[in-house]
C-alpha cells in the first residue's frame, strides 16, 4: 500500500525521544561550565548595575561585556562557547569562521538567550521547588548517579550546586516561555490541512474521490456581451434559491441544461479526473454543501454541490528501535563517544553483550532505563540524521554511530510496520507535520521580537 513517508523534520526542541530541552542542556553542563546562568542586575541604574557586577561571580581578569535587562553577559562565557565551536569544527575536520567572527557571533546569540530568559522571568510563573528537584533527580538518574554522587561530581568539576540548580532552573523558564510563545503564534487552518493531505495523497499515488452535483447554463460559443451577462444572471439566481433553501436536485430539473440523471450528479470520480475548476471550489466543502460562487467553464456557468467525499487511505511506516546515547563534552570527546558506541555495536553482533543491556548502563537518554526502547514511531518524529540512518537499517541491524544534535546513537531497528490512518488520524498528522514546518519560522520571528524589546548595553568587546 502507499505510504505517506514525508512528514517534515521535527523542530529543535523536540525529538528524539530525549528528557525535556531544560534537563537534556542540565546534562551538557556537568563539566562544561554553567553558559546560561546569569545573575540579576539593572539596567535603569548605574549604581545598581555595579552592584550585580559586584555580586557576579567571575573567574579572575574576566568583565562584563554587556547588559541585557537584568542581566550580565560575561567575556569568560563568550570565550567558553567559542573554544566549544573551534573544538567541534577540529574534531570534524571543517574550517571555523575566523576569531573575531566567532567572538561576535557567540556574542550575539548569548544576548539573545539573556533576553529570553529575562522575558521568561517576566511572563512565565515561576518553576516550583518540587519541580525543579524532580528535574534535578532526571539529570542524576540519566548520568547514572544518585543526589549525593551529583553533588559530588559537580563540586569535582568546580560547579557550585546552587548555581547548577538556579541554571536548570533558568533552562525550565526558557524552555517553558519558548513553548508557549511560539506554539501560540502558528496558526493552522482546514486549508492547510487539507493542501496538505492532497500533496501528500499526491505523492503517494492517491487521489480523493469527490462526487460532485451540478447545474450547467451552457454558453453558446461567441455568445454576445449581453448573452453572457443574461445567462450568467440565470445561473446566479439559481445559486441564490439554493441557498434561501430550495432543493438542489429540484433545480436540475426545472433549469439545468447538462445532465438532470440523478439530480445532475457526476458520480463518484477521483479528483484528478475532474476539472481543476470544480476540484479547488468543492475541496473546501463538507457533504451537503454548495459552493459560494457561480463558475465559469468554456462550456457555461456551473452551480456546484459536492454530494460525497471519499478520501484515499493513507498509511505510514512505523518503525519499532531503540538506541544507546552519549552526550559529547569535556569528559568525552565526540570521537571518544563514537569509539565507545562501536566497540557495543561489536559486543552485540558478537553476543557478548546484550544491546537492552548496554542502553541500561550506559545510555544518557530518558529511554535508558527501559533498554533504550524508543518505541514506535512514524514518519517525523526523529530529527532527520536520526531518522534517516534507521529508515536504512534491516530488521535486528545495529547501525554505526550517528551523529545528531542531541549526541552520538548507536541504533538499533526492531522491526517495522505499516499502519493505515482513519481520517482523524490523517488531520492529527497533517496539523502536526504543519506545526513542525512552522515552527522554526515561528521562533526566529519571536526570538528577533524579544531581542528588538530588550534593553542592551555593550561594554568592552570579548576577548582576546
Amino acid at each position: 500500500m502507499p505510504t505517506m513517508t514525508d512528514l517534515p523534520p521535527s523542530a529543535p526542541s523536540r525529538r528524539p525521544r530525549a528528557p525535556r530541552l531544560a534537563v537534556a542542556a542540565a546534562l551538557a553542563l556537568l563539566g562544561a561550565g554553567l553558559q546560561l546562568a546569569a545573575t540579576p542586575a539593572t539596567a535603569q541604574t548605574a549604581a545598581a548595575i555595579r552592584a550585580a557586577e559586584a555580586a557576579s561571580p567571575r573567574r579572575a581578569g574576566d568583565h562584563i561585556v554587556a547588559v541585557v535587562n537584568r542581566e550580565l553577559v560575561t567575556n569568560s562565557e563568550v570565550l567558553q562557547r567559542v573554544a566549544q565551536v573551534e573544538r567541534e569544527a577540529a574534531r570534524s575536520g571543517t574550517r571555523a569562521p575566523t576569531r573575531d567572527e566567532l567572538l561576535r557571533s557567540m556574542l550575539d546569540q548569548l544576548i539573545d538567550d539573556r533576553a529570553q530568559l529575562s522575558h521568561a522571568r517576566e511572563t512565565v510563573s515561576r518553576i516550583e521547588d518540587v519541580e525543579l528537584d524532580r528535574a534535578v533527580g532526571a539529570v542524576a538518574a540519566q548520568n547514572q548517579l544518585n543526589l549525593a554522587q551529583l553533588r559530588e561530581r559537580l563540586r569535582g568539576e568546580g560547579i557550585d550546586y546552587q548555581r547548577f540548580r538556579d541554571n536548570l532552573r533558568d533552562q525550565m523558564l526558557l524552555d517553558r516561555v519558548r513553548e508557549r510563545d511560539v506554539q501560540a503564534r502558528i496558526r493552522i487552518t482546514d486549508t492547510d490541512i487539507e493542501n496538505w493531505l492532497n500533496e501528500q495523497r499526491l505523492k503517494a499515488g492517491l487521489s480523493t474521490e469527490l462526487n460532485v452535483a451540478q447545474i450547467l447554463i451552457t454558453l453558446p460559443e461567441n455568445a454576445s456581451i449581453a448573452e453572457t451577462a443574461e445567462r450568467r444572471l440565470r445561473a446566479v439566481q439559481l445559486l441564490q434559491r439554493l441557498k434561501a433553501g430550495e432543493d438542489f436536485a429540484a433545480l436540475v430539473r426545472e433549469a439545468s441544461e447538462g445532465s438532470k440523471d440523478k439530480g445532475g450528479e457526476l458520480g463518484l470520480r477521483r479528483s484528478d479526473r475532474l476539472p481543476d475548476l470544480f476540484v479547488d471550489a468543492v475541496s473546501p466543502l463538507r457533504p451537503g454543501e454548495v459552493a459560494p460562487q457561480v463558475l465559469r467553464s468554456g462550456a457555461g456557468f456551473h452551480v456546484l454541490k459536492l454530494i460525497e467525499r471519499k478520501e484515499a487511505n493513507l498509511s505510514v511506516v512505523q518503525q519499532h528501535a531503540r538506541h544507546i546515547l552519549l552526550r559529547p563534552g569535556p569528559q568525552l570527546t565526540q570521537q571518544a563517544a563514537i569509539t565507545r558506541l562501536q566497540d557495543f555495536k561489536r559486543q552485540v553482533e558478537a553476543r557478548r553483550a546484550r544491546f537492552e543491556d548496554l542502553a541500561k548502563q550506559h545510555s544518557e537518554d530518558g529511554s535508558a532505563a527501559s533498554g533504550g526502547d524508543l518505541g514506535w514511531a512514524g514518519p517525523g518524529q526523529f530529527v532527520p540524521e536520526f531518522e534517516q540512518v534507521l529508515t536504512a537499517l534491516p530488521a535486528g541491524a545495529v547501525s554505526e554511530p550517528v551523529v545528531s544534535r542531541f549526541g552520538v546513537h548507536l541504533i538499533q531497528l526492531l522491526e517495522r510496520r505499516s499502519v493505515d490512518l482513519d481520517v482523524r488520524q490523517q488531520r492529527e498528522a497533517a496539523r502536526s507535520a504543519l506545526r513542525e514546518s512552522k515552527y522554526e519560522e515561528a521562533y526566529n520571528e519571536w526570538a528577533r521580537e524579544i531581542r528588538a524589546r530588550a534593553y542592551v548595553e555593550l561594554r568592552d568587546p570579548p576577548g582576546p
